[in-house]
């Protein structure tokens, strides 16, 4: 006997513990009368699906573990009849059973083909094979307000743990130096997207109180940073950069620095205002400001005061130029948009997560305050979503739909999404 294409395991798992089932006439291959009182917890484990179920099957309450099975051959196919885990359970639910002879002393089966809606297979198939920029492109719009409240929060708090995941292991590291740890992120963030890890290496490859002690000399800062960016290895000839150079070759020698490979930077299809050259003497003029940058973040009680800080103007020849020797008659300094991804990106993820290592949640309070006060992004990803009725009204709203496109869509992970499930489960 076949079973319906449209349906998977997973899907079937999902349809016993939401019971999205008929429950009406449902009886065991034996022909006992069911009902589900509590289909059972979820089990992601070694062995049987479900465990802690309450099932009555004529007059008799059984609590225990349940199976389940797309065939009820496939109790076999998978060797459960050698594997004690499975010899207790109360009862195999299956969606086609396909062995109408039974051997004695198996669990009671229960056929769930005749009991599940054709209508929610239809659904979950179409959501796994579209092909838009989101599998439920044209139904997102009608799932409920409440069911999107609740699950950007969820998204959001799911993008921040990754981000701060690595904030907790390098604090770890660096035995809890906040400031250290600011300057490693910031330094990713000035990098994104496409320059994170390269910029993160060229942070790392420079002690922070190595830049300190050059912070009231602007070309002893720069050159230590695009030296070690590898960018004054290459064949320069404005006096500026052989300024740099020279104070590198120098610099590099007392302090026994290794620079990075100029190749592992990313110059292509970008704006010169995110060109990393750019970036770096951006970045090179914020650690000059102040040899307690950490501190000045927490002091900030308001969104001007936080922004205001990272509005930096760097140093003069930067005014002129996008790359060493390639002069520019206007330049575009990174504006008010890219100080706000460095906020949504790392500052507040920072901030909430120093709330949550000093049990202090006023500072957690205060990153998601500041969240919620900022604009939503502005890029490719919001922009379709905008396109099919999904918008943002603020940051965290924006962050938590590239989480869901990203983590969700992108995978077509519909049964773990509180939106495709909505969708599945509707009427």
């Amino acid at each position: 006997m076949h079973v319906n294409p449209q349906l998977s395991e997973e899907l079937f798992q999902h349809i016993w513990k939401c019971r999205l089932f008929s429950q009406d006439n449902l009886k065991t291959t034996a022909g006992g009368r069911v009902q589900v009182l509590y289909p059972g917890m979820h089990n992601h484990h070694g062995g049987p699906d479900f465990t802690a179920a309450r099932i009555k099957i004529d007059n008799t309450l059984w609590v225990g573990q349940v199976e389940l099975h797309l065939r009820s051959s496939d109790w076999y196919r998978h060797g459960h009849q050698h594997n004690a885990q499975y010899s207790r359970i109360i009862l195999h639910v299956v969606f086609t059973d396909d062995m109408p002879d039974r051997p004695p002393g198996q669990a009671p089966c229960l056929e769930l083909q005749s009991s599940v809606s054709k209508v929610l297979l239809q659904r979950y198939a179409l959501l796994r094979h579209a092909a838009g920029f989101v599998p439920c492109a044209f139904h997102a719009r009608h799932v409920p307000q409440l069911t999107w409240l609740s699950w950007k929060e969820r998204l959001l708090a799911e993008r921040w743990e990754r981000r701060m995941a690595d904030m907790q292991a390098w604090l770890t590291c660096n035995h809890f130096n906040w400031e250290e740890v600011c300057y490693w992120a910031l330094a990713q963030s000035y990098g994104m997207p496409v320059n994170a890890m390269p910029f993160l290496r060229l942070a790392q490859s420079l002690p922070f109180p190595l830049l300190q002690r050059y912070r009231h000399l602007p070309l002893h800062m720069e050159a230590l940073l695009f030296g070690q960016a590898g960018m004054l290895e290459e064949h320069v000839t404005d006096v500026y950069a052989l300024q740099l150079q020279e104070e590198y070759r120098f610099l590099r020698h007392k302090h026994q620095l290794t620079p990075m490979s100029a190749h592992h930077w990313n110059w292509l299809r970008m704006r010169p205002s995110a060109f990393p050259s750019l970036r770096i003497a951006v970045f090179a003029a914020l650690l000059r400001q102040s040899t307690h940058l950490f501190s000045r973040i927490l002091e900030a009680k308001d969104l001007a005061a936080l922004e205001h800080l990272f509005f930096i103007q760097p140093s003069p020849y930067w005014k002129q130029h996008y790359r060493f020797g390639q002069p520019a008659a206007t330049v575009r300094m990174p504006g008010k948009q890219a100080v706000q991804a460095v906020l949504i990106n790392t500052v507040l993820p920072l901030i909430y997560l120093y709330g949550r290592q000093k049990n202090a949640r006023y500072y957690q309070q205060l990153a998601l305050h500041l969240l919620q006060q900022l604009p939503p992004e502005h890029n490719h990803i919001t922009r379709q979503w905008a396109q099919i009725g999904i918008t943002g009204d603020n940051a965290l709203e924006s962050q938590a739909l590239l989480q869901l496109k990203q983590q969700y869509c992108d995978e077509k992970k519909c049964l773990q999404c509180a939106v495709g499930i909505g969708i599945l489960g509707g009427k």
